[in-house]
């Protein structure tokens, strides 16, 4: 496969990325390498990494406990002390291998060290693969506020390695699969189309899939680095999904969610709201949800539910002057920026997702 070409690096993929990064690390003499993994990648991924990365440089690991819950200030904290103990300098390089909270936590932590790292996001799971380590975002979370804290640099390279995928349970394949809807979505309906029906999907053909939803995000991103106009389209169905996953993360009473099981439910949720908004036609609204539906388990929400859910609105990124902003569809394919809602529409979206799995 071909690299593809980023605002200021590339995005390499399988055994040619390896030799891509093999290559720029021995041409650019880092002075240590410093390999950032969770408890699953330090198992499941670091030594296939280590068994084909080539080079004479001094290797530490520092590994972090897996999971949302540990994307915290308090996790940088100790990886930046392990940073100090272990003497690293500006002339390290960071290796982040990962999913999105390794990719995200470990791209801050290297763009805030000593005043910048350089760091290389070799993403591990499906999410991470098409969605978090590409577009130079950064951060943590803010208690159970998603990505409060983070600043926008780019790594030096990505690279993908789809057999990572086998590492994989069903729930995180799904999780990861929302995303590259979300981009079939928002600016590719034939895209859209090929991910409807993946019965008879192969490992080229979700290896093509990636690859298609990686040039997505990528030309959006190159178009609008700083999430100034087009950009903020990536957040369709994050609006709403956010908040749920922020809610269910913070409610001992509820089951916590995968960042896509919650984005797929606020997908439904912001096509019905386009729908009523944007001009969404209901054929379109019908297959979105059906798609979905027949994807990501069912999960009920109460009217108290909904009414917290509503509150974490007001700390979603997009917001400004006080204005809660949602990303809707014309269609499929069309999206439309900045557009505002009632609560009482809000309402009326969850009913439609509870119809629709009555």
């Amino acid at each position: 496969m071909q690299p593809i070409i980023a605002s200021s690096y590339e995005i390499v993929f399988n055994t040619s990325g390896y030799t891509a990064l093999n290559h720029y690390i021995n041409k650019t003499n880092y002075s240590k390498i410093f390999i950032i993994v969770d408890s699953n990648t330090q198992e499941q991924c670091l030594p296939v990494f280590l068994s084909v990365l080539e080079t004479a440089i001094t290797i530490e690991v520092i590994e972090i406990d897996a999971g949302e819950i540990h994307k915290t200030i308090d996790t940088c904290s100790g990886v930046w002390d392990a940073l100090a103990a272990l003497e690293a300098d500006r002339k390290g390089l960071i290796i982040n291998l990962g999913g999105g909270v390794v990719t995200d936590l470990g791209g801050f932590v290297a763009s805030t060290f000593k005043r910048g790292m350089d760091f290389i996001n070799i993403p591990t799971t499906l999410l991470s693969m098409v969605d978090a380590s590409v577009g130079g975002k950064t951060g943590v979370d803010l208690g159970m506020l998603k990505n409060l804290i983070g600043v926008i640099n780019n790594p030096k390279m990505v690279l993908i390695d789809t057999g990572f995928l086998a590492t994989l349970p069903q729930n995180e394949m799904r999780s990861g699969l929302a995303e590259m809807y979300k981009h079939g979505l928002i600016a590719s309906k034939s895209y859209w189309q090929q991910l409807t029906d993946l019965t008879a999907l192969t490992i080229e053909d979700l290896t093509t899939l990636i690859y298609d939803s990686v040039i997505i995000k990528n030309n959006v991103v190159l178009e609008d680095p700083t999430e100034q106009g087009i950009r903020k389209t990536l957040n369709f169905g994050h609006t709403l999904g956010h908040a749920i996953e922020s809610y269910c993360l913070g409610n001992p009473d509820k089951t916590t969610l995968l960042h896509g099981e919650a984005i797929a439910i606020g997908m439904i949720l912001e096509s019905y709201l386009a729908s009523e908004l944007t001009g969404l036609s209901k054929i379109e609204l019908t297959q979105i949800s059906q798609v979905f539906k027949n994807m990501y388990e069912y999960v009920q929400f109460t009217d108290t539910d909904i009414r917290n859910i509503i509150e974490y609105l007001k700390y979603d990124k997009k917001n400004s002057n006080g204005n809660i902003n949602f990303v809707l569809l014309k269609e499929i394919g069309i999206p439309v920026i900045d557009i505002n809602t009632s609560n009482e529409l809000i309402y009326k979206s969850f009913a439609y997702y509870s119809l629709i799995n009555s």
